[in-house]
């Protein structure tokens, strides 16, 4: 046997030893690190860190309708058209009211109320026929109310009020007269009895306005559109 097979092995140097550690020491925080990436991987929490950006609504905007959604769309899908709010009166001018056979209001200014007496002087005891005459000065055909329930006679004497048909009337009407343009209708006559209008006192007995020359005038309403002028007449 050789000398060289029975000595003794060398034993590895500190710094050899020191490596060797080190080498083991990097493979052990590899290894915890390996563990530690797997185990708490980012975003595996419940709650979004402070600086992540958070959900978005996308994800609920992609969710069919649930059924009572659905049951809403249906319902306001039936609503009838009264139900959707009426466009604002400021946006469009509303359109004059249309009568039944088609034609619209008439318009004050395209009307001409004459009033009409069928004398200019009445003798004791006469009573005065009253009336008056509509006009269409329009270039339309229109529609006015010119019924007991619109007219209004006036007769008066200087600045004095004597009779006024509305104080006391009774069975008032209504009644459409349509107006082709330049159509003049007349009203049907009746008889004034030359005595007062009292409100306040219908059942009273009447009291004779003044005769024996004195001049009265008549002005007559339709509709709420007076005559420009008066009927000027005489009683004796």
């Amino acid at each position: 046997m050789s000398s060289a097979a029975g000595s003794p092995r060398r034993r590895p140097s500190a710094r050899v030893y020191r490596r060797r550690r080190f080498v083991v020491l990097l493979g052990l925080l590899a290894v915890i690190v390996i563990v530690l990436l797997i185990v708490f991987r980012p975003g595996s929490g419940s709650g979004s860190p402070s600086g992540a950006p958070a959900q978005t609504g996308s994800a609920a905007a992609s969710v069919a309708p649930t059924a009572s959604s659905s049951t809403a769309a249906a319902d306001s899908a039936s609503l009838s058209p009264a139900a959707a709010p009426a466009p604002s009166a400021a946006a469009t001018p509303a359109p004059a009211p249309a009568a039944a056979d088609g034609s619209v209001a008439c318009a004050a200014g395209n009307i001409t109320v004459t009033p009409k007496t069928d004398s200019n002087d009445y003798s004791s005891g006469s009573q005065p026929q009253l009336s008056f005459t509509l006009t269409n000065t329009g270039s339309d055909p229109c529609t006015i109310n010119a019924g007991t329930s619109k007219q209004v006679y006036t007769i008066t004497s200087g600045s004095e009020v004597y009779w006024t048909s509305t104080d006391c009337q009774t069975g008032a009407a209504d009644t459409l007269a349509m107006l082709a343009p330049g159509q003049t209708v007349s009203a049907t006559p009746f008889g004034w009895g030359r005595v007062r209008s009292n409100k306040a006192a219908c059942d009273a007995a009447p009291v004779s306005v003044p005769s024996g020359g004195a001049s009265y005038h008549l002005k007559v309403s339709v509709d709420g559109i007076t005559s420009k002028d008066s009927a000027q007449f005489i009683l004796e």
